[in-house]
């Protein structure tokens, strides 16, 4: 077992007691007007106690109108800023910093007037308006108000979603920004949005607070966006200040490729994208993809390519992994099966994940919760 994965991290002016993130998993326990449930509580409680130096809270909508899409939970209103505070605080006494992701979904809303960069349709859904110059602006705003609520709410950090084709992907993307404006064309003006984005952001938390990415290595498309320009993209984020850069690849039109579902199959599948964007950036890096074991996180580590590991499907799986591979009890880790899509399904579905994985008494104590 590598001791890097027990030593201390710091993300600006936050202090993580060790180097694994539970990264954003979304659990659909949300309560169906975007609220914060019980279920909610319950299982961030959890994954607070688990061990894991940071929680990263799943997919927050910064505009409920023109971003809705499923059970996801809302930041859009200073409503919700004593339920936050509740959230940020179960996270926090269990002993793991507590960050909030926030999060446009752009073309993937599912709503019948949804915006986007270009009129690039979602699969079979309408075409989207195309976001004018004044639009763009209310919407940068609405992620500057997010993350101030989400400061005041008392969590230590915001991680900005690029990834996952979510709406600042959609800007970077040739293959859904076909714009002739500053905000298209050339990777210059395609990076345009994210990068005004996280300097609104910054500027509007103060240079002390942290603001991580989730950041889009590859869309594994042919006509998307490709490793060369996401570097260059990550070289630009990092000139920013951004606290982090979590990596990840992939989007919804290119996840359920059999080739994609085999890949991910493997462990440490996305390491060598983590590995490649680190060469270019000083920011800390997060790996993530199926590192399902201590000794996986352990071959990153020595390979170089990330300064945390992200934990999602296999935290949940077994949420005292981190404890157990702290305590050398790695053999003991309920492994999250390869071969096992459950959760997958469910939240595809945007039913409430109840993970395979789990004993009895846990699918018990959350199919309760998930009555109320």
């Amino acid at each position: 077992m590598s001791s890097v994965l027990f030593e201390e991290c710091k993300l600006q002016n936050c202090i993580l007691k060790n180097r694994i993130i539970m990264t954003p998993t979304f659990m659909a326990y949300g309560n169906e007007d975007g609220t914060i449930s019980s279920a909610v509580l319950e299982h961030y409680r959890d994954m607070g106690a688990s061990g894991v130096g940071l929680v990263v809270v799943e997919n927050m909508i910064i505009d409920n109108k023109r971003s809705r899409f499923g059970r996801l939970m809302r930041i859009d209103t200073d409503d919700v800023i004593p339920d936050l505070a509740k959230l940020a605080d179960v996270i926090k006494k269990g002993g793991a910093a507590a960050f909030v992701q926030i999060n446009h979904g752009g073309r993937y809303a599912f709503i019948t007037n949804p915006m986007a960069p270009s009129p690039v349709p979602a699969f079979d859904g309408p075409a989207p308006e195309e976001m004018s110059p004044a639009q763009i602006e209310t919407v940068i705003n609405q992620y500057v108000a997010a993350a101030l609520r989400a400061k005041l709410a008392g969590f230590d950090g915001v991680e900005i979603h690029g990834a996952t084709g979510y709406l600042p992907a959609q800007f970077l993307s040739p293959r859904t920004n076909k714009r002739n404006d500053h905000y298209g064309g050339s990777l210059e003006n395609r990076m345009r949005f994210g990068l005004q984005l996280v300097q609104k952001v910054r500027e509007a938390v103060g240079p002390d607070y942290p603001v991580g990415y989730r950041f889009m290595a590859d869309e594994w498309l042919e006509d998307g966006l490709q490793l060369d320009e996401a570097k260059v993209y990550a070289g630009e984020l990092d000139k920013l200040g951004v606290a982090y850069l979590s990596v990840t690849a992939g989007l919804y039109e290119s996840f359920f490729t059999e080739d994609k579902i085999a890949l991910s199959r493997q462990e440490n599948y996305m390491a060598d994208l983590a590995g490649a964007v680190k060469k270019v950036v000083a920011a800390p890096v997060i790996a993530a993809g199926r590192i399902a074991t201590p000794d996986a996180a352990e071959r990153i580590f020595n390979a170089n390519q990330a300064d945390l590991i992200g934990l999602s499907r296999v935290l949940l799986a077994d949420p005292q992994w981190p404890l157990k591979a702290q305590e050398g009890r790695g053999g003991e880790i309920n492994p999250c099966r390869a071969d096992c899509d459950v959760c997958i399904q469910l939240v595809m579905r945007q039913k409430p994940v109840i993970c395979a994985a789990w004993d009895g008494s846990r699918k018990k104590r959350f199919n309760e919760l998930l009555k109320n």
